[in-house]
């Protein structure tokens, strides 16, 4: 117990900084995510229709700015970036409060969510760049537990809002989000100034990442299992739930914070043996198993008996879990490991596009097959994610030979079987 809890604490310097930007920043998200929906039809009077339209015009325009705003955030230094976005995602969210029909709620919301986008690109080439090599899957793993716990309060604080439902109670708590945007940008100033990254001898001239074909192919594939990650948890299973099992709809909150729980106790030590480019596409590899195997247990929840349908479902939720956890520290490493020195920036753009793109397909592709074809549904997604994550070693392995750098821990060799110790390189981090 006393291990657990010193992985929750971020080590004291520039992950601790972070740590405590990321606790305000997700805290302003669980603002959002409470009651902003419902700002816009009840305080603003636009219909249901308008508001998804608008959230997703933001969404596309999101996905656009993605590898722009880290192309930028290579120009301008990505701690200066981080204040960039995170200051104007704070004054567009205050922005919130102001807004009275659809056109200026689709200009805030379209803002937000561009910079929103922009400052995603830019923390991470800022990890990649203050951070050594060997510490930045452990230091995502530290702010990813802080986001859960962040988004935990702050959606407990929305929700307690709710139940007054008053306007101007909105409005104060969208403009008290908008402030904390404000001011977790400006905590990232406490960091030292990054260099601003010049292409060296070894990398040559900075290329663009779409050009970059084996990196786009990992991308892409960390997109097919963003599929059973949270939008699977959030979106697919209280429906399965309610339409398709006997078990209490009450269970789907259980089986959230069973989710968010075990994502801030365990995050920082699922993500051991993932620094490199070896142990991130084993981890991916491990995170496909796991996440077809939770695919099966929701299927087995149909047509059983309340009790049984319970423990299925149960079950595949701490299944879920650990691989969403593997997948997270897969992804970092790759992400890192296999981008140049000199643009950190536009190849987190494109990583956080394709997360993005896969976040957006969920909910359409899994209300399609799984909810509609019941558990052949299921068993087609889980084989889904079952290829995308035995495809990830081979691909990473030819993006790893493709770098005109050394690539940490690049794989020359199938990777060493599960369970096996795989070789560390030198001066990286021992678990």
């Amino acid at each position: 117990m006393t291990g657990l809890l010193r992985d929750l604490r971020p080590p004291a310097g520039v992950v601790r900084v972070l740590a405590v930007s990321n606790l305000a920043r997700t805290v302003a998200n669980g603002f959002l995510l409470s009651v902003s929906v419902l700002f816009f039809m009840r305080a603003v009077g636009i219909d249901a229709g308008r508001v998804g339209l608008g959230l997703t015009v933001a969404a596309v325009l999101a996905m656009l700015v993605s590898i722009p705003a880290g192309q930028l955030s290579d120009r301008l230094g990505s701690r200066n970036a981080s204040v960039l976005f995170g200051a104007a995602q704070g004054m567009a969210v205050c922005c919130y409060a102001l807004t009275g029909g659809f056109t200026g709620f689709l200009v805030v919301a379209a803002l937000s969510a561009m910079a929103d986008a922009g400052g995603a690109a830019a923390r991470g080439a800022l990890i990649a760049e203050a951070v050594p090599p060997a510490e930045r899957v452990r230091a995502r793993a530290y702010l990813q537990s802080v986001i859960n716990v962040g988004l935990a309060v702050g959606t407990l604080l929305g929700g307690l809002a709710l139940a007054g439902d008053s306007g101007a109670l909105y409005r104060w708590l969208l403009a008290g989000a908008g402030l904390l945007f404000t001011a977790a940008a400006l905590l990232c100033l406490r960091l030292p100034r990054t260099k601003l990254p010049v292409p060296d001898g070894s990398t040559g001239a900075r290329r663009h990442v779409l050009r970059d074909g084996p990196f786009v192919a990992v991308s892409a594939l960390n997109a097919v299992l963003v599929l059973g990650t949270d939008a699977l948890l959030t979106v697919a299973l209280p429906i399965w739930i309610t339409e398709r099992t006997d078990a209490p709809v009450s269970l789907f909150a259980g089986l959230v914070f069973v989710n968010t729980a075990m994502c801030v106790l365990f995050q920082v030590r699922m993500s051991k043996g993932a620094e490199d480019v070896t142990g991130g596409a084993r981890a991916m590899r491990r995170s496909g198993i796991l996440l077809a195997l939770c695919c099966a247990c929701f299927a087995l929840s149909a047509g059983q008996p309340a009790w049984v349908a319970g423990v299925c479902l149960v079950v595949g939720a701490v299944v879920h879990v650990c691989g969403e956890m593997l997948h997270s520290a897969g992804s970092w490493a790759l992400s890192y490991e296999l981008a140049p020195p000199d643009a950190h920036g536009q190849y987190q753009g494109m990583f956080n596009l394709a997360q993005r793109v896969g976040g957006a397909v969920t909910p359409l592709l899994t209300t399609a097959v799984i909810i509609g074809w019941g558990m052949p549904g299921w068993l087609l997604f889980g084989g889904l994610l079952l290829a995308g994550g035995l495809a990830t070693p081979a691909v990473a392995r030819w993006a790893a030979r493709t770098r005109p750098f050394p690539a940490a821990g690049a794989p020359t060799t199938e990777p060493p079987a599960d369970g096996a110790t795989a070789p560390q390189p030198t001066g990286a981090a021992t678990a």
